[in-house]
């Protein structure tokens, strides 16, 4: 792939952490020299989610990605594995959505975006936020995972003296970067 056709695939799901998404499509959208571009698919429960969490409207999420897909457009480019990503990320992923993507039950372009991810065998990242967990998130987790997913759970460090929220959700999509090989400096790395 050139530099001019690299995607990443960012899905929002309705879980509270939205944030971790939009910090995600800001990354991106100010550091044009990682190359990837983004493919943005937003639930209409993330976009509410926007709303109440946020002083952003979905609309000026969409407006970070290059690209802004339908949530129900089926037929989108990356409803195919014909069309090459890096991967994909589900930032925040609530657990609906992480059923559906450990059952592949793909009935909306964010599932089927993930499910195509897999098939392909590229990186696919879920960002459930939950807590506690019962038996039956752990085990569509461990499905996930057993399917080729990366569980990435929003844990914050505290080696690196987070002073503010900001801090604790940029350890977080550096993390996510982390599994896509972007250079990042979004915190503080141990160092012994």
């Amino acid at each position: 792939m050139t530099a001019t056709n690299r995607w990443i695939v960012i899905g929002v799901s309705g879980a509270s952490g939205v944030i971790y998404g939009i910090r995600l499509l800001e990354w991106f959208s100010q550091n044009p020299a990682s190359g990837l571009k983004t493919r943005l698919v937003m639930t209409p429960s993330a976009a509410r989610n926007i709303e109440i969490e946020t002083d952003y409207q979905p609309g000026d999420v969409a407006a970070m990605a290059d690209v802004s897909e339908r949530f129900d457009n089926l037929t989108a480019p990356i409803s195919s594995g014909s069309f090459r990503t890096e991967g994909m990320v589900v930032a925040p992923c609530t657990m609906r959505t992480l059923s559906d993507i450990a059952n592949c039950n793909a009935h909306n372009l964010l599932v089927r975006a993930a499910d195509v991810t897999l098939k392909e065998g590229r990186k696919l990242v879920l960002v459930p936020r939950e807590t506690p967990l019962h038996k039956g998130h752990l085990r569509l987790l461990t499905l996930a995972a057993d399917m080729g997913a990366v569980i990435l759970p929003p844990m914050p460090a505290f080696y690196h003296k987070p002073k503010s929220v900001d801090d604790i959700v940029n350890q977080t999509v550096g993390k996510i970067l982390d599994q896509f090989g972007v250079e990042n400096s979004m915190f503080t790395r141990w160092e012994g």
